[in-house]
């Protein structure tokens, strides 16, 4: 068969989402801290790919609020800064409860089922003060409401903004206070099962507004 135009394209866009991924990750992970310069050498070396992949990347990342760039100068981590993880809580806050709202009516004991699965998980990793899993199991939990909900504008729009509380949540659920979420998880899960939609939708937003402490010692808007 003849070749269409545009051979390799695959292979470079997974190398550009690999990389994006990659480094994604390490910011939300807390491997690269706050106010960490990135060196595109150090990247290039680190994930075995090009610089192009790797600009890319980070163009993607300051688009998110992650990375912060001044021309000419350097490429950084992005400093916490509360007015942008409000605004990032705020919109995430939403999209949940419209996942929720949309989810109830198509949720069922598999649904439920997995939602207990990763309240349990997320308890564990508490437990465990395993930080990272702490983070997985709570996407996990919400995860199910997203996907059940097949509203393809909040699934894109979490993607945007989500990366963002990671961050702060790692302080959240390295606390005490984000022991608080079990319990609340749980009740959403009752809710949900009991198709109570407008009360699992503020036990929901209850849940999200938990992070909004976390961010009273953060600077606004500083580098």
């Amino acid at each position: 068969m003849p070749i269409p135009p545009g051979r390799g394209v695959a292979s470079r866009e997974l190398l550009r989402e690999n990389a994006f991924r990659a480094i994604r990750d390490a910011i939300v992970h807390g491997t690269l801290a706050p106010g960490e310069r990135l060196a595109d050498g150090d990247l290039v070396e680190w994930l075995g790919v090009s610089r192009t992949p790797i600009r890319e990347a980070l163009s993607r990342l300051e688009q998110m609020g992650l990375v912060l760039t001044r021309p000419g100068r350097y490429t950084m981590v992005s400093p916490l800064d509360a007015r942008a993880v409000r605004a990032a809580q705020s919109v995430t806050a939403a999209m949940h409860e419209l996942a929720v709202r949309e989810a109830i009516p198509h949720l069922g004991p598999h649904e439920f089922d997995a939602m207990r699965a990763a309240n349990q998980r997320f308890a564990d990793a508490l437990r465990a003060d395993d930080v990272a899993g702490a983070i997985a199991a709570d996407d996990e939990f919400h995860g199910v409401a997203v996907t059940a909900c097949a509203n393809q504008a909040v699934h894109t729009v979490l993607e945007q903004f989500a990366p963002v509380l990671r961050r702060v949540e790692r302080l959240r659920f390295s606390s005490l206070s984000g022991r608080d979420s079990v319990a609340q998880h749980a009740r959403i899960l009752m809710l949900c099962e009991a198709g109570d939609t407008e009360g699992a939708v503020v036990a929901t937003r209850a849940n999200w507004q938990t992070l909004l402490p976390f961010l009273t010692d953060l600077p606004d808007g500083g580098e």
